[in-house]
């Protein structure tokens, strides 16, 4: 079984495909930094990504930056760019690959895709997965599922830098009391892609530890 994963250097991304190595998926690691070298949004890169991989039985879009800014000091460049890597790779690496039938594909967007303070263009590009997400579903039926997932705060290199009294604020807000862990998402990620689930598709799994419910 083959699986690709993009952004898989550490974070989210690493956990899942440790996660999904241990299900005996042959993984591609696809990153900047580590592992397959390869930028999402070049024409060239996906290319070889799509030569390397072959046909796909699950394919996790995970690639994502920020570049937060309130809007009026937003400028095109910070917006698109996140649109650019955390919406438009996504398609276009879904398009390009060869999904083979009973693929699974999983896509990460956010609990900001219900909307952050400051986060303009990321929360444009997590809600632009969940559509995406919800339609590809209907037009890949039945031989592949799509589906995604919307975490929270996850804890991070990016959470680590986070002034305490920040982040303090930030953890207060979550009813469970806590930042999710890689491995906690990762395990909600591989149970998508599992045949386990093969019923569920079109579906946007919010792992936010209640934080969308809290007022």
């Amino acid at each position: 079984m083959r699986s690709v994963v993009t952004g898989a250097a550490r974070g989210i991304g690493k956990a899942v495909a440790d996660r999904l190595e241990q299900d005996g998926y042959d993984v591609l690691r696809v990153d900047l930094a580590d592992g397959f070298v390869a930028d999402v949004t070049s024409p060239e890169d996906r290319a070889r990504i799509v030569a390397e991989a072959g046909p796909v039985d699950v394919l996790v879009n995970n690639a994502g930056i920020t570049r937060d800014a309130r809007i009026v000091k937003m400028t095109e460049e910070q917006f698109l760019a996140v649109i650019r890597v955390n919406l438009g790779a996504a398609y276009e690496l879904t398009r390009a690959l060869t999904l083979n039938d009973g693929a699974s594909v999983v896509s990460l967007a956010s609990r900001a895709y219900l909307g952050n303070f400051g986060q303009f263009n990321y929360s444009a590009s997590k809600g632009g997965l969940v559509g995406m997400t919800r339609a590809l579903a209907l037009e890949l039926a039945p031989r592949v599922r799509v589906n995604a997932i919307a975490p929270s705060l996850t804890a991070s290199e990016m959470t680590r830098a986070m002034p305490e009294h920040v982040l303090e604020k930030m953890i207060a807000s979550i009813p469970l009391g806590r930042q999710a862990e890689p491995e906690e998402i990762a395990e909600t990620i591989a149970a998508l892609a599992s045949p386990a689930t093969a019923y569920v598709t079109g579906q946007v799994l919010v792992a936010c530890g209640g934080r969308s419910l809290a007022p």
